[in-house]
């Protein structure tokens, strides 16, 4: 091989390295800007992050941008835009309004499963809920028993007994609770009283003043945390 020769060579292997790079970076900023679904993709992506968020009552098809008079307009769409831009592959939907908790949660139950059965690592799987989406978010996680997945409980410690009784939390959770709320950090103690699944389990305080209100906006204080934790322990790399 001449001189000629091996300069030549180098040059083109110089070129398809920077071309596989180029070619990383584009699937990288694919997987950085995140989608929002309403059901599980029909073609999955195993090395994804995936969030489904479950949104509180007042959220219903027909109705995404709902106005309690004490606490403002639920920014539904705002909320799965700002997971969106965090990387995500986010599974939303607004449901109908019912007091029944199974029915949806096992719905999402069977959601994940679809996830799990395809290859994806339950570590790139986190189940969000606030308020009557926080409660079924639990029976997501006392339905799969999975210790691998990821479940974030948003402004729902107010349950009953009766609901407790249905509880037991499988895998990490991470409760997040607003100082200004009706019900302080003891009333989601008792979640994890009963539990026979939990591998982690932390709470997060905010102090926003915006009571129930707090969970119905993009607000960092609740939704920094989460994200975090979203992304914790997961097997894909986080900031591309």
């Amino acid at each position: 091989m001449n001189l000629f020769t091996k300069l030549l060579v180098i040059v083109m292997l110089s070129f398809l390295s920077v071309s596989q790079c180029e070619a990383q970076r584009s699937i990288g900023a694919a997987h950085k800007q995140g989608v929002v679904l309403s059901d599980v993709p029909q073609k999955i992506d195993t090395k994804a992050l995936y969030l489904f968020y479950i949104s509180g009552y007042i959220v219903a098809a027909g109705n995404i941008r709902p106005t309690s008079p004490k606490f403002g307009v639920y920014e539904y769409e705002k909320i799965l835009d700002a997971f969106k831009q965090s990387g995500f592959v986010v599974i939303s939907e607004a449901r109908k309004q019912s007091e029944e908790l199974a029915p949806y949660a096992t719905k999402v139950a069977k959601q994940v499963r679809q996830l799990l059965n395809a290859g994806v690592p339950p570590q790139n799987i986190t189940v969000v809920g606030a308020s009557q989406g926080g409660w079924m978010t639990m029976l997501v996680s006392t339905y799969l028993k999975n210790r691998d997945l990821k479940y974030v409980v948003v402004g729902a410690c107010g349950a009953d007994d009766g609901f407790l009784d249905q509880v037991d939390l499988h895998g990490s959770v991470l409760i997040i609770i607003e100082k200004s709320d009706r019900f302080p950090s003891s009333f989601c103690q008792r979640y994890r009283n009963d539990a026979t699944g939990l591998v982690d389990y932390k709470e997060v305080e905010t102090n926003t003043g915006q009571k129930h209100g707090f969970l119905y906006r993009p607000l960092k204080e609740w939704m920094a945390p989460a994200i975090a934790f979203a992304q914790t322990h997961s097997r894909v790399l986080v900031g591309f």
